[in-house]
Order: C-alpha cells, then structure tokens, then sequence
C-alpha cells in the first residue's frame, strides 16, 4: 500500500506514522509513505499558498493552481491504476470500518488535505476526489482525519498487525461492539476475571464473547444492535428461500 498525502504539513502526518503499527509496517515495507508539500508548487517567490475569498467572507482559502500541480505531478509517477483519491472534508461520507475494509485493497491511494477555510472548488473540480468526513465538525486541517484514516486502513493489510486475526476479532468486524478483554492478574481490586475465561473451554469462550458483544452492543450503539439484527435477519430469511 502506497500512501501519498497531499498536505501544507508533511512533517505531522510523517512524525505520527512514524510509530507504533503504522511505523512497524513502514519498516517492513507493508506500506510506503509519501508526504508532499503544496507549498513546493508555488509559483510565487513568497511561497503563498492562500489568499482571500472572492465575494467576501473570513479566513484564507487555499488556490486552486498549487494543489493541481502537486496532484498532477504525484499521478504523473503512479498512473491512475489502482489509485483512489480521497479528500478530507466534513462535507464527505463518514469514514468507517467497511470503507477501511474496502481502501485497504488499493494499491495507491491519495489523501488531499486542505487547511485554512478549505481549497479553491476549480482545484477540487479538477481533481474530482471522494470527499470523505471523520463526523459531523471541522478540524483546522484535514491532516488528522488522513492520518486517522491510513491507521485504520493499515491495521487490515495482511502482516501490519503481530497477527491477522488481531484486526478479525476487534470492533465493527461482523456490525457488532468487541467484547470485554482481561490479562493478569486474575483478580484486581476485587474484581475477578470471568470464571471462563479461565476454563480453557474454547467453545464456551467464544460463545460467551459472542453473547458480550451482543449485550454490549445492544447497550452502547443500539443504532448498530438494530443494523445487525436486521441483517441477520434477512440472511437467515435468504437461506430459506
């Protein structure tokens, strides 16, 4: 996996990947980073990536000619094949485990950021990106929302993570909440681990996992608990038929 961020602030999205998971597959060559700066295709002595917005209004917007050149020059050494292109906006579908699921089978993908009060629409129109939002409010820059999203994509691309099934057994993998987790000691506070967990019994194991991921979901997001329900619903009506 090829990640190109597009960014006035390649040395954030360059020194927070540089740990954990995301910093461990850049070693192992798993992923490859490449953090551009707009600036650098400025055609002014001063550097200016931004002026003020036609018609009135506050703040700066970034201008449309930097982020074409800087776009253009990063698909003129990629090629369009197998390459998404997606810019952080609260304007976007929200971001979520399927689409994680989905991204992490590209072989490049391009992550815009914008900054100030966002980017000249020409450049955007140009470029034609999938707007892609974290939720419902603004951030400065849509440099954490990118380096959100490669951490979530990244944990699902075979050998990131110590082992596959890591990313398999956590949140969201089957609609459902993950179940509580425990290590030692066996008692903390007073507070026992679950007696089976301790019984060695795998079958017991997993179906009680199963039913706290049922309860916890059901308690925390029921929104979720009703999306899996249905859902297992007109699976098993389908098998039926």
């Amino acid at each position: 996996m090829n990640y190109h961020v597009m960014t006035l602030f390649p040395e954030m999205i360059e020194s927070t990947l540089s740990h954990s998971i995301t910093g461990r597959a850049m070693e192992k060559k798993i992923i490859n980073l490449n953090a551009v700066n707009i600036r650098d295709y400025t055609q002014n002595k001063h550097r200016q990536v931004d002026d003020y917005i036609y018609g009135g209004g506050s703040g700066m917007l970034m201008q449309a000619e930097p982020v074409w050149l800087c776009y253009q020059d990063i698909m003129r050494s990629i090629g369009k094949a197998g390459t998404r292109v997606l810019y952080m906006s609260p304007q976007g579908r929200t971001f979520d485990q399927s689409m994680a699921q989905a991204l992490s089978h590209n072989e490049n993908i391009i992550f815009l950021c914008g900054h100030y009060e966002g980017i000249d629409e020409r450049a955007i129109d140009l470029i034609n990106p999938v707007h892609v939002s974290l939720g419902d409010f603004v951030l400065t820059g849509g440099e954490l929302a990118a380096i959100v999203m490669m951490d979530a994509i990244t944990r699902l691309i075979p050998g990131a993570l110590g082992s596959d099934d890591s990313s398999v057994y956590e949140s969201f993998y089957n609609g459902l909440l993950e179940y509580p987790q425990y290590t030692r000691p066996p008692v903390y506070e007073g507070l026992e681990v679950p007696e089976v967990l301790l019984s060695g019994n795998h079958k017991l194991i997993e179906k009680w996992r199963q039913e706290q991921s049922l309860k916890r979901t059901k308690d925390r997001r029921p929104d979720l608990y009703e999306k899996y329900v249905i859902h297992n619903r007109l699976h098993i009506s389908d098998k039926m038929c």
